[in-house]
């Protein structure tokens, strides 16, 4: 072989090798792009019916999108309404999203889906069964499902058991009120687990999960720091005293607690010290990221 035909059959290699990569890639995008349509349907619709029925369609073309291999590793970065995270050790990822009814009430949808390399897709549905859980401190799995819009995953180990995984959501509740929620995952084998009595602290012994509820023109702040190992949040506290137990009354009052963890549990720590005010924009979906940072030493 001549080296004009070598370099020749090296470029069509090359050229093939790249056409096998960019097929399925483009596959992605082409679904995207009919994910991005719909998800605009949805919005656009102008009764519950017809949310929810364009909220179907794009329900069944996200799980054909996700069928296709390797679709772990896609981000569907165009797609605003929903929120994909990671797990910081790549076990598996959290698409949630919700759709916002007439009454000023949320429906929540998800799935988790594993990563499973080239392997079929393993994906578990996230039914949300807000309504039905007449307890919202029971243990429950992906079947009854405490919805919310999830932003962030904090895994945490002690010693030889299994990691459990830390979840910060968004919740919007009622015309009135909005929710957040830290949710304990927990992953054995093909069983989901939310919440668990990981926290430790006064009045925190048989919590499962930690529901926050405020008046929704209210802001609060609920992230992680890394650096601390901390979570941390705005303290919330009714406007008057008289309002106790009434939340569409309750607001930040300028102090932040949080749970640092310790030996696997999550340890409440009090007033903490922070060194910027919480993110005005609640009601749409903000990276906590971007937001406050711990300033007290540990």
């Amino acid at each position: 072989m001549n080296k004009v035909k070598y370099y020749i059959f090296i470029v069509i290699i090359c050229f093939a090798g790249f056409s096998l990569k960019a097929q399925p890639q483009n596959k992605f995008v082409v679904f995207q792009d009919s994910l991005i349509k719909i998800s605009k349907a949805v919005l656009a619709a102008d009764s519950d019916v017809r949310k929810l029925e364009a909220n179907g369609r794009f329900v069944k073309t996200l799980v054909e999108a996700l069928k296709i291999q390797n679709s772990f590793d896609f981000n569907f970065d165009s797609l605003k309404n929903i929120s994909i995270i990671k797990s910081p050790d790549k076990i598996f990822r959290i698409l949630s999203w919700y759709v916002q009814q007439e009454n000023g009430t949320y429906r929540y949808y998800g799935a988790i889906q594993m990563n499973t390399n080239s392997a079929p897709l393993k994906l578990f549905p996230l039914i949300d069964q807000t309504e039905n859980i007449s307890d919202p401190n029971a243990i429950t799995n992906n079947q009854k499902w405490y919805g919310a819009r999830y932003y962030e995953i904090v895994p945490v180990t002690s010693g030889n058991r299994l990691p459990y995984y830390v979840l910060l959501g968004w919740k919007g509740n009622t015309q009135t009120t909005t929710k957040k929620v830290i949710e304990i995952l927990s992953i054995n084998k093909d069983a989901l687990t939310f919440g668990a009595p990981v926290f430790d602290g006064k009045e925190l012994t048989d919590k499962n999960r930690i529901i926050f509820e405020y008046v929704k023109s209210n802001a609060m702040t609920l992230k992680t720091d890394q650096k601390a190992g901390l979570i941390v949040f705005d303290h919330l506290a009714p406007f008057d005293s008289q309002m106790i137990g009434k939340y569409e009354y309750y607001g930040s009052d300028g102090t932040f607690d949080g749970f640092k963890i310790i030996g696997g549990k999550l340890k409440f720590q009090q007033n903490l010290e922070l060194n910027n005010d919480a993110n005005a924009t609640d009601e749409l979906y903000a990276d906590p990221k971007k937001n406050l940072k711990p300033v007290r030493k540990f």
